[in-house]
Formats: structure tokens, C-alpha cells, sequence
């Protein structure tokens, strides 16, 4: 089994009312993030590959454009703008790349990150 890994930066600000953090995350605030989306499988044997890496770069590449230089309250289908949202958010538009088994967004600046490993059935 192999895992392969692809991330991607992007930089958006969002607000988060109603949190113990105070007013500092409450008003407008920027984040520079790092996503990291991981695909398990075994390599094709015609390829040598897990998946054609392009699809997958196509996939990140519209993802980061949603996200990159946005305020992130105002995707609603992100939901609130929290780390898990985000998470799953990407986990929904790149999971048709290949077998994706994990998505991991970190916030290097606040020493934070967050990893979704999909709907759980």
C-alpha cells in the first residue's frame, strides 16, 4: 500500500463570532494555510503510478482558486469558516481525484491544524 501526498498554500480571511478567543477572532483576519490531500492505493501496473497526477493538480488547483485570496464567510458552502469546515470542504471537491483518505489544513502560524478522514460509514 502507498500513500501519496499533494498540498497546496493559499491565503484567505475569514471571522469567527461566538468563540472564546475574543475579539481578535471575531473581526476580520487573515491566515496564510497549507492543505495537504493524501491518496492510499497500490500503483497501477501499466503506470508505475497511484493516479495521474494532473487530475489531481486539476482538482487542488480549483479548489485553491475558491479559497486563495477570499473571505471565507462568504463561501456558503463552506459553512462556518472553521479548520474543520475547511477540511471537508476540500475533502468534497478533490475525493473524486482517487482514493482519498485523508485531507490535513494547517495554520503554521497559529500552530494549529485539523485532518478529516471522511464521512465515516
Amino acid at each position: 500500500m502507498w500513500e501519496l501526498t499533494k498540498s497546496f498554500h493559499f491565503e484567505a480571511a475569514h471571522a469567527l463570532p461566538g468563540t472564546t478567543l475574543g475579539e481578535a477572532s471575531q473581526e476580520i483576519h487573515g491566515h496564510s494555510f497549507r492543505a495537504e490531500v493524501a491518496i492510499r492505493g497500490t500503483p497501477d501496473p501499466a503506470t508505475g503510478m497511484l493516479l495521474d497526477l494532473g487530475l489531481l493538480e486539476r482538482a487542488l488547483g480549483d479548489v485553491r482558486k475558491t479559497l486563495d485570496h477570499k473571505f471565507l464567510n462568504n463561501i456558503e458552502a463552506l459553512g462556518a469558516p472553521t479548520l474543520e469546515n475547511i477540511t471537508r470542504f476540500i475533502w468534497e471537491r478533490v475525493q473524486h481525484a482517487g482514493h482519498v483518505t485523508r485531507v490535513s489544513v494547517y495554520r503554521d502560524s497559529c500552530q494549529e491544524s485539523c485532518t478529516y478522514f471522511g464521512p465515516q460509514t
